[in-house]
């Protein structure tokens, strides 16, 4: 039997069983943590497999995101995943977050090299004395303890990769060094995760590689985000929300219009699991949910640790 609080509902479209993800980062501030909690609060009935906490350039939230971390944990049945990079800190007071985390009750990490510590677009360089790329964070976090690790995939390449091979390459060395999945960046066109995921299976990549999806609340800002991390922007996208800088609401139906397509073309092409990067905002990543098939659950996984306790 499946424990509860880990039930999984299927797709009402018939086609098994869809698993969904969430990530969240770190509020600034006493408005923003009330914005996040309302999110969580609101996404946690459907029973997500994880929720992930990023972590800023240069580990400049490393206590935010340890907080709302730890709170996850203390507070809900959630199953939190802290992001942890390379950037800004030796490998001791890496290893030293770490051991922090699964003393804490943590058990999956997202390890990621991170953006250089003076933002993207600046040239990243190691740490003396610290992890110089995510391959070997991987490998110290599994010295240290049996974590679940989710490492980021690249549909289109990083950035600062000079080619698809390389970039596929730095993949493999990743999941060589003990990585269990991959998370890709979003993207708005599926062929380049479908491509991506033929070229990994090429290599001998077989873990799961799930595809990071973001809902488009606000079309520049998001469209700002997808240059700066290498991801296109289809003309076809922009078209479609042409004219709506100053109308929320179509921008909205719009989003979700195009969220849903995207992702039911994805189980079409037999794909079951979805990382959404919610930007802390509950709404079109449920309702796009609700669309493939996910139902809240009477006892959600933020009440029962709260009945618990």
């Amino acid at each position: 039997m499946t424990p509860p609080g880990n039930e999984r509902k299927s797709r009402l479209l018939g086609a098994g069983e869809i698993d969904v993800s969430f990530e969240f980062f770190p509020p600034k501030s006493e408005k923003m943590e009330v914005a996040l909690w309302s999110a969580i609060e609101r996404l946690a009935p459907l029973c997500p497999e994880f929720v992930s906490v990023t972590y800023g350039a240069g580990g400049s939230t490393r206590e935010r995101t340890h907080t709302t971390v730890t709170r996850i944990v203390n507070e809900t049945a959630l199953r939190p995943a802290a992001h942890l990079t390379c950037v800004d800190a030796t490998r001791e007071e890496v290893d030293a977050v770490a051991r922090a985390y699964w003393d804490a009750g943590v058990r999956h990490i997202v390890a990621l090299r991170g953006d250089p510590a003076g933002g993207v677009g600046h040239h990243y360089v190691p740490t003396p004395g610290g992890y110089a790329n995510a391959a070997e964070l991987v490998a110290g976090l599994k010295r240290i303890a049996n974590f679940e690790i989710s490492v980021a995939g690249y549909p289109e390449k990083h950035p600062e990769s000079p080619s698809l091979v390389a970039d596929l390459q730095n993949l493999k060395a990743k999941v060589d060094a003990g990585a269990d999945r991959i998370i890709t960046q979003f993207g708005f066109d599926n062929t380049y995760y479908l491509r991506f995921l033929e070229r990994a299976r090429a290599a001998g990549i077989w873990v799961p590689i799930t595809p990071g999806v973001v809902p488009i609340h606000n079309f520049r800002q998001v469209a700002g985000f997808a240059i700066k991390a290498g991801a296109s922007v289809p003309a076809w996208l922009a078209r479609r929300f042409e004219g709506l800088d100053d109308d929320p609401a179509t921008t909205h139906l719009v989003a979700a219009a195009v969220a849903t397509e995207q992702v039911m073309d994805l189980v079409d092409q037999g794909v079951k699991t979805f990382h959404f990067y919610t930007l802390n905002r509950a709404d079109l990543v449920y309702a796009i949910c609700h669309l493939l098939g996910l139902r809240p659950l009477k006892a959600a996984p933020l009440e029962s640790r709260k009945a618990a306790s």
